[in-house]
């Protein structure tokens, strides 16, 4: 073909694309007021078919010079810490010390391809994740209560890091693939000795929920790990779904997966779970939308 033809042929492609882009982007605009959909007889619309799902993403945007919210009376906000790398999620030590997952998805060289690829990493960079993951753990310190913390490098060269949990001594991290075990020091700025790999999680290039959370059993023999379904409908195969979409039980003393919560019990197809203990040593589940008490499924907490 001529320069001319090819020239032609490539802007209809970039049309193409931009018209896509915009068609699976755009909002969709309400048919009922807000106070519709508040109360205890809330009215829902109707579902709305459509040949391609309408997605309107909330702009990541951070806090202007100065900027931050307005607290109830008689309290009074302050940034503890600035300049993080997409931080994910805390973690309290017992002296004081707050750990930050500063993380992002693993790549993923199957969502940049062709047009969807296209479209996916335009979404993804209005939601602030098109970035590569820092893969660390920053300890955050306030030695003397003044309300603004120093920042160190904890941990680094991890993959895609998430949860964790101290047990005695030993500080587990949920990677994106995999329970690390580190030995912990108790008031140590930082972690050089290689960790330890406790169990495998199900990862790999398609995981597209890849955030895994870890908690402890109340005597420390067991861990939680929440690990999240590999897609959004089974759309990757049920084989890609092993152990996923469901909470999984791990021996620390052998290192190995003894249960997957959920078999016999209701609680499998937890899309993207993510629990928490409170003080009664109850776990719960997020079964994407729906907070579920998993009653009598932990034996050991």
């Amino acid at each position: 073909m001529s320069k001319r033809t090819w020239g032609v042929v490539i802007g209809a492609v970039v049309v193409i694309a931009a018209l896509g882009t915009f068609y699976v982007m755009r909002a969709d605009v309400a048919k009922l007021p807000e106070t519709a959909a508040i109360g205890p007889s809330p009215t829902l619309p109707e579902p709305n078919k459509t040949l391609l799902p309408t997605i309107n993403i909330a702009r990541a945007k951070g806090w202007s010079d100065g900027g931050k919210p307005t607290p109830a009376q008689g309290l009074a906000v302050s940034a503890f810490a600035t300049g993080l790398d997409h931080p994910r999620w805390l973690y309290v030590l017992p002296n004081g010390d707050v750990l930050v997952a500063e993380s992002n998805g693993p790549p993923r060289p199957e969502d940049a391809q062709g047009l969807r690829g296209f479209a996916f990493r335009k979404v993804q960079k209005l939601a602030g994740s098109g970035v590569p993951s820092a893969n660390r753990i920053t300890l955050l310190r306030d030695p003397n209560g003044s309300g603004t913390a120093t920042k160190s490098a904890f941990l680094k060269e991890l993959n895609s890091p998430f949860g964790m949990t101290l047990v005695g001594n030993d500080l587990y991290v949920a990677n994106t693939d995999a329970i690390m075990r580190f030995r912990y020091t108790e008031g140590a700025t930082q972690i050089t000795e290689p960790g330890a790999k406790l169990t495998d999680l199900p990862g790999g290039p398609i995981n597209h929920h890849w955030t895994k959370n870890v908690i402890a059993s109340r005597d420390g023999s067991h861990l939680y790990a929440t690990v999240g379904s590999n897609s959004n409908a089974g759309e990757n195969g049920l084989d890609k779904e092993q152990n996923r979409a469901a909470i999984l039980e791990v021996d620390r003393a052998k290192s190995v997966v003894v249960l997957k919560r959920g078999q016999g019990k209701g609680f499998s197809g937890l899309e993207n779970p993510l629990f928490f203990k409170p003080v009664t040593g109850m776990l719960y589940g997020d079964a994407k939308d729906t907070l579920t008490k998993l009653v009598g499924a932990v034996q050991h907490a």
